[in-house]
């Protein structure tokens, strides 16, 4: 694969600067503010001592989570969503991240527990959705060790890490982690999630009226397992045993 630099300088199998803020709120046991160029979520995770009804007297406990943009998130305004009135693209997105998850939660270890993952996007320029897979597997994790059996808690219910990133095809040439200008331009688009050990959980992939062959798909998925490396790098680097005061 040819290395050239695109629009924002970056070569083609580079990531957008990543930036991590542990403890952003002080209102839920789990809360980062992830950063990936200009694209800015806020994930947070609320633990509750009950399970939804349909699981009561299990002895499992049950992780989901909700996504929503921000109306000053784009340009123009996106308008508030409304209570009963979700659209299907977020719906869609809110589900992704909650399957994303339970794919690495052994829900019998949590307990009777709920976990919500809240995945809020402040600025939207691109990778909104894999970006908050990314963030909601640190604020899990955050929520994890702020119970009060922490750091074994974790241990047990966490059976791997999971990250998320888009791939594309623009100009001929596959790359990563596309922005909104490389995702308009794509004439195919990709969003991969894996686990920590490069297993996969989804590829969610679209020919934009063009169509991919087996070499593109197959240079695609290197550069996703290149770019969840990274990123499950970089959430270890920044996951400390103790929650930051």
């Amino acid at each position: 694969m040819v290395l050239q630099l695109r629009h924002d300088g970056r070569a083609n199998d580079d990531l957008r600067t990543l930036q991590v803020t542990r403890g952003f709120t002080q209102s839920t046991p789990g809360s980062v503010l992830i950063q990936a160029g200009r694209t800015t979520v806020l994930c947070t995770a609320s633990v509750a001592n009950d399970v939804p009804p349909w699981m009561v007297g299990k002895g499992k406990g049950w992780v989901t989570a909700e996504y929503n943009m921000l109306p000053g998130s784009t340009s123009p305004r996106k308008p508030r969503e409304r209570a009963g009135k979700v659209d299907g693209r977020t719906t869609e997105i809110q589900r992704l991240v909650g399957r994303s998850l339970r794919a690495i939660v052994d829900l019998n270890q949590l307990g009777e527990r709920s976990i919500t993952i809240d995945c809020d996007v402040l600025e939207a320029d691109g990778g909104t959705r894999t970006l908050s897979i990314t963030g909601a597997y640190m604020a899990l994790c955050e929520a994890l060790l702020a119970q009060p059996d922490g750091q074994n808690l974790k241990d047990r219910v966490l059976r791997d890490q999971v990250a998320a990133i888009s791939v594309g095809i623009v100009n001929g040439t596959p790359v990563l982690d596309l922005d909104y200008k490389e995702d308009f331009a794509a004439t195919v688009d990709m969003n991969v999630v894996m686990t920590g050990r490069g297993q996969f959980i989804e590829i969610q992939g679209t020919g934009e009226e063009a169509t991919f062959s087996d070499e593109e798909l197959a240079a695609l998925l290197k550069l996703a397992r290149h770019g969840i490396q990274k990123l499950t790098q970089f959430q270890t680097a920044n996951l400390l045993p103790n929650r930051p005061a």
